[in-house]
């Protein structure tokens, strides 16, 4: 049995070829829109549509095999890293994604003042900047 097989049946969730295909490309890395995610997918398989990808996207968040997040004016991506509430820093030129550690204590890193009666379980903060290469560019221009 892989590993993939044995993830979702640890969560309950039926072993399908898309959801062992997306499982795949979520565990090679990166912060992946689901265009990305479902031509991927349509290289290890015969034919997938959007929608079954979606549907699978949506089943593992669900079981907290993938996580979803959604960077301002950015359409959703996903990743396979979960479970640890980890952030994002994100380029302001191109776009790319990278994981940031959280930066002070357990999960929540952050504790708000007040939590209006909310048991707070989670802290999502996305840090935005220049990556790198889209720094080297802004000096090659000036």
């Amino acid at each position: 049995m892989s590993s993939g097989e044995q993830l979702l049946r640890s969560r309950g969730l039926r072993v399908t070829r898309p959801r062992l295909a997306v499982l795949d490309v979520l565990a090679a890395g990166g912060h992946l829109e689901v265009d990305e995610i479902t031509r991927r997918v349509r290289e290890r398989l015969d034919s997938v549509s959007t929608q079954a990808v979606y549907d699978v996207l949506g089943a593992l968040s669900r079981a907290d095999l993938a996580r979803r997040i959604e960077p301002a004016g950015s359409p959703a991506r996903y990743e396979a890293r979960t479970g640890d509430n980890h952030h994002h820093v994100v380029c302001r030129g191109c776009g790319h994604i990278a994981d940031v550690d959280c930066a002070v204590g357990g999960a929540p890193c952050l504790d708000p003042n007040t939590a209006h009666g909310f048991e707070v379980d989670e802290a999502e903060v996305t840090f935005w900047g220049l990556c790198p290469t889209c720094q080297a560019q802004r000096s090659a221009d000036v």
